[in-house]
């Protein structure tokens, strides 16, 4: 039974997510369709193009991302605390970047001044932006309906376009993370529509590589922030030169003409996180197989599901042999 999407959030143990959204139709997403021989790819640009929009609207950071020919995959950060500090007039102008918004808030931004009643509804009004702002089930919506509208207009038809809403993943630890990551960036090569990372069309990994050629992080994606400190500043917990290394290293691994094993060389990133080469191949080719609910060491667990009430611990066996 799928469980409801507020049991599945728990930002006191987590900000990272791991969402994917799946098309329904035969005409996929994006590439060819074999039946007509018509090409769907440049949907492609539509979803990355939304995907990184919204993110410069929502207190909500994109860490990776890969479109698929029927799917995509997203690991998100949600920012509650950024949210919490914009003030109304910030909130406000956000949300109206993505929706209409109401006449009250439209003529709060106009200048024009409101009554005490009217201040009542409005105080209202932005705590629920405030929220929706931080909130992972209306980013994907919002992502989602605006290219299922551009579909169903192109295909001239109307009715389902995703398979249901989303699904989504907590990522309770670093090792998670990484594993996550390196899983989402890595599908183009799985799937044999590229050879290397920076082939890797509408992904995140291309996108930092290409930053990475001029010694930059993408804008629009979340930075790298290195190791953990004790004053941390936001970003994800890792170096970019580890990281890039372990997803090569992954990736021609992984191809079909050669073994499936990683050489005992570790690299820094697969020490720190305490994950062996053989299961961090598993994990970075099996990710959405071997785990169907939140993902992280059997301590991370603990306290994700004490805080969302829930008694059964899903993935623990094999969170226990491969991310202990």
């Amino acid at each position: 039974m799928a469980i409801a999407r507020k049991r599945q959030v728990s930002l006191a143990d987590t900000r990272y997510y791991h969402c994917i959204s799946r098309c329904v139709r035969r005409a996929f997403l994006c590439g060819e369709d074999h039946f007509t021989g018509q090409s769907y790819e440049h949907r492609r640009s539509w979803v990355e193009d939304r995907l990184l929009a919204l993110a410069k609207v929502f207190c909500i950071d994109v860490c990776a991302y890969a479109v698929m020919s029927n799917h995509t995959h997203l690991v998100l950060y949600v920012d509650d605390k950024k949210a919490n500090r914009l003030n109304d007039q910030a909130i406000i102008i956000r949300w109206h970047k993505v929706c209409k918004g109401t006449l009250l808030t439209q003529k709060y931004l106009q200048g024009e001044k409101l009554t005490k009643a009217e201040l009542i509804f409005f105080n209202q009004i932005v705590k629920q932006y405030r929220e929706r702002l931080s909130s992972i089930s209306w980013f994907m919506r919002l992502l989602n309906e605006d290219i299922a509208r551009k579909a169903n207009k192109e295909d001239n038809c109307t009715g389902r376009f995703w398979e249901g809403r989303f699904k989504s993943q907590a990522l309770l630890d670093e090792a998670a993370l990484a594993a996550c990551m390196a899983y989402v960036d890595l599908n183009p090569i799985r799937a044999k529509i590229a050879s290397t990372p920076e082939e890797s069309n509408h992904t995140s990994v291309k996108k930092r590589l290409e930053s990475a050629a001029t010694g930059k992080q993408p804008k629009s994606l979340l930075r790298f922030a290195g190791l953990p400190r004790q004053i941390m500043p936001k970003g994800l917990p890792f170096e970019l030169k580890s990281y890039l290394e372990l997803v090569e290293l992954t990736g021609r691994v992984i191809r079909e003409d050669k073994r499936g094993h990683i050489d005992n060389t570790y690299l820094p990133l697969l020490e720190r996180v305490n994950i062996s080469p053989e299961n961090w191949l598993k994990l970075t080719t099996q990710f959405t197989r071997v785990f169907h609910g939140a993902v992280g060491r059997p301590s991370s667990h603990e306290s994700y599901c004490e805080n969302l009430g829930r008694k059964r611990r899903a993935n623990m066996s094999n969170c226990e042999k491969l991310l202990a």
